[in-house]
């Protein structure tokens, strides 16, 4: 006889300190396959299905509610990584036999193409911080850092003093599941950090830490915070109000990649661990050169 099977809350909780302790994948991740499978439990209880009980005919047709919902491509993409994980770990639990998510694929037309700025987008992006002013010069420094390596939000506002290494050019990064890897940056960086090391971060400090960048009250940024930043910037620059901070690391791997970086080298700057990751980045290099062909070819 089949033991009974823990409720849907104390199986997700077992799954997500699996997640943490066994793969150690990064706390926003862990957080969004959360309210994943929160909306899909919720789904099965409408449905009157126990989690044990559901079939791949049942996870179609969530998915399809999702996707009706208004469920963004790539966040649903994301959604099947969370069901695919969490079947996996039921199997290797030895909770169920079977993983009703085998044949369940994410279409690759579901995945649009990273969005990216120009050249001289960064370029104006970048000038918007007031430099006479205290913040305004960190500001400078934490956009320089972000698009000089290609740093996520999370890993720009979580560097420590330690990490940033000025005299060689290159910074030490903690990305998704503590991973750490090495990134030079540019002269543009080291120079703007400089200046916030020497006439903006001794007025923010309120009390001795070792977080690299301040808010004015002494503190961690959060990501909001920054974000309020960066779509500040970005509607004084004349960008689009939608755009994220995330766009500067795309368009830091688009960059290099234009200007004839191999894609292993872009893979290991940017902490991807399957180099299919990165390679998203060169079909967006090579739609820009089609339009280019397009609109200058004589005969296109």
């Amino acid at each position: 006889m089949t033991p009974p099977q823990p409720p849907p809350e104390d199986i997700l909780t077992l799954f997500l300190e699996f997640l943490s302790v066994e793969k150690g994948l990064s706390v926003n991740t862990i957080q969004s396959y959360a309210r994943d499978l929160a909306k899909y439990f919720l789904f099965l209880k409408k449905e009157k299905i126990s989690w044990p009980d559901a079939r791949e005919t049942d996870l179609v047709r969530f998915i399809h509610h999702q996707s009706l919902s208004g469920l963004s491509a790539r966040s649903l993409a994301r959604l099947i990584s969370a069901l695919k994980s969490f079947y996996k770990f039921l199997n290797l639990d030895g909770r169920l036999q079977k993983n009703p998510t085998v044949h369940l694929t994410s279409p690759k037309a579901w995945i649009s193409l990273p969005k990216f700025l120009t050249v001289a987008e960064v370029e104006s992006l970048l000038k918007q911080p007031d430099t006479t002013d205290v913040r305004g010069i960190r500001d400078r420094a934490m956009l320089e850092v972000m698009y000089a390596a290609g740093l996520r939000v999370s890993e720009l506002i979580t560097l420590r003093m330690a990490d940033i290494h000025l005299k060689d050019s290159f910074l030490l990064c903690r990305g998704k599941g503590g991973k750490e890897r090495i990134v030079p940056i540019g002269k543009s960086a080291v120079e703007a950090v400089k200046k916030y090391l020497d006439d903006a971060r001794p007025k923010l400090m309120r009390e001795p830490v070792n977080v690299l960048f301040l808010t004015r009250r002494g503190d961690r940024f959060t990501r909001q915070g920054f974000w309020k930043l960066f779509r500040q910037y970005a509607r004084q620059a004349g960008l689009s109000p939608k755009i994220s901070p995330h766009v500067l690391r795309h368009s830091f791997a688009t960059h290099l990649l234009e200007r004839g970086a191999d894609l292993r080298s872009v893979q290991l700057m940017l902490g991807h661990s399957q180099i299919t990751t990165t390679q998203i980045y060169t079909h967006v290099s090579r739609e820009r050169l089609r339009r280019i062909y397009d609109r200058f070819h004589p005969r296109a």
